[in-house]
């Protein structure tokens, strides 16, 4: 499933699940991180807001941009109309994961493939379902696993994510901060266009 991409990928992100995701994937990639100030706009529908800081993250690399083609993305969690972003601390994360307890609520993650001077962004929706949790299950979670780099604090595919959520409708690798299934065709008409 290896897909030649002629020009360099640069991976913007952090984020250990993205890497392993896109490596998983058959992309070879390089990680180059610029720190940028994500602050979520708050006139824009959570589709709009992920797609701008995604966008926001890739203006960072003009000079990059030029020999590759950088893939940035951004997460958010949606309550309602709500976004929850990543917990400042112990508080926030408890406080976020008792208001996802036995609701569903909608994560959206948006991509953005920045490539001289071009930026081509996207954005996924997945519905997640979570049962009741127990107080005690939360307080588990956030000492054992530290979900302060996730929005919504949680992962899907770790601790309160494996036994709390309860069905999900869309793309599950959304949910871990990259929509595969979308990225692959994006590139794939990237590949094509060059």
């Amino acid at each position: 499933m290896k897909m030649k991409i002629t020009v360099p990928l640069i991976l913007a992100s952090n984020s250990p699940r993205r890497q392993q995701l896109l490596k998983a994937a058959g992309f070879e990639f390089e990680v180059v991180v610029r720190p940028v100030e994500e602050v979520v706009p708050e006139n824009l529908s959570p589709r709009a807001a992920a797609v701008e800081i995604a966008e926001t993250k890739a203006k960072a690399y003009p000079d990059l941009a030029q020999d590759h083609l950088i893939i940035t993305a951004d997460t958010v969690v949606v309550l309602g109309h709500k976004i929850l972003g990543k917990p400042k601390d112990d508080s926030e994360a408890i406080q976020m994961l008792l208001s996802l307890s036995g609701r569903s609520h909608e994560v959206v993650s948006a991509v953005c493939l920045f490539h001289q001077g071009r930026f081509k962004s996207f954005a996924e929706s997945t519905k997640v379902s979570f049962r009741q949790l127990t107080e005690d299950e939360i307080r588990h979670y956030i000492d054992h696993y530290q979900p302060f780099d996730k929005a919504g604090a949680y992962g899907i595919q770790e601790g309160i994510g494996m036994i709390g959520i309860t069905g999900i409708e869309g793309d599950y690798y959304n949910v871990m901060g990259l929509p595969l299934a979308r990225l692959y065709r994006e590139l794939e008409e990237f590949r094509r266009e060059k």
